[in-house]
């Protein structure tokens, strides 16, 4: 090792100690910064991916289009309840905007595939409303007769080439003894979300005590084991209930 090399050691070292010593004042300007645009990168992603406008928003809020563009931008940040309400609006959880991922980058931007999503969803229905009418042992022209609806338009319908009416629906489905949600989407991100909003509406109509003892993550043991027991044989469960009738004499 020759002098240059042991004085640039040196060197390095005493800046090194220097820094240890009289750390850096942290740069809250430049966080504070960052966190803002943060924000608005979330914000705006969850606008675009509930197809709202920057003016339905700002109404929606009672602010000026240009205090949501800079929120956007991150020039501004919006308030804790500001938020609240704009989670409920565009249908995100409170917490995306505290988060790090994208509803975009999870999903995709999907643009303009409301006509083929609805060509798609139009044949499944139609596939269903076959295999039902089959299962029944039913022909197209004995379901024209149940519903009233012309033979031609019933055999349109199951092969997807027209979209079927809600209330033409409900009869046929009647007819082939099916519930109106068997011909719900069950599957993708738009069945997802309706299967969730629709556990969601049980669960705020079962009882306030009800709803405490299931949100309280402490009782998940207890409700695993109730879903454990309700897949129990019958005979199971009486040897289960005899058990536990000896621990407690």
């Amino acid at each position: 090792m020759d002098f240059k090399d042991a004085s640039a050691r040196l060197k390095a070292k005493k800046v090194t100690q220097d820094e240890q010593a009289h750390p850096k004042a942290h740069d809250f300007a430049t966080s504070y910064g960052l966190r803002a645009k943060m924000i608005g990168v979330l914000l705006r992603d969850a606008r675009l991916n509930a197809e709202r406008t920057v003016e339905d928003c700002a109404y929606l809020l009672r602010v000026p289009a240009e205090e949501m563009l800079a929120w956007e931008f991150g020039d501004a940040v919006p308030s804790l309840p500001q938020l609240e309400l704009l989670a409920y609006y565009l249908g995100v959880p409170i917490s995306h905007f505290w988060g790090t991922d994208t509803l975009e980058a999870k999903h995709g931007r999907h643009v303009d595939i409301q006509l083929e999503y609805i060509a798609l969803r139009n044949r499944m229905i139609g596939a269903l409303l076959r295999q039902s009418r089959e299962e029944q042992n039913l022909t197209v022209e004995a379901l024209s007769q149940n519903s009233h609806i012309p033979v031609e338009q019933i055999a349109r319908y199951e092969l997807g080439e027209l979209p079927i009416p809600m209330h033409e629906l409900t009869v046929l489905a009647g007819s082939v003894n099916k519930n109106t949600s068997y011909f719900l989407e069950g599957s993708g991100h738009i069945g997802e979300w309706l299967a969730v909003r629709e556990e969601w509406k049980h669960f705020t109509s079962l009882r306030d005590e009800v709803r405490e003892f299931a949100a309280n993550p402490r009782n998940i043991g207890f409700i695993e084991i109730a879903i454990m027991l309700s897949k129990m044989p019958t005979d199971q469960l009486r040897d289960v209930g005899a058990s536990i009738l000896d621990i407690t004499r």
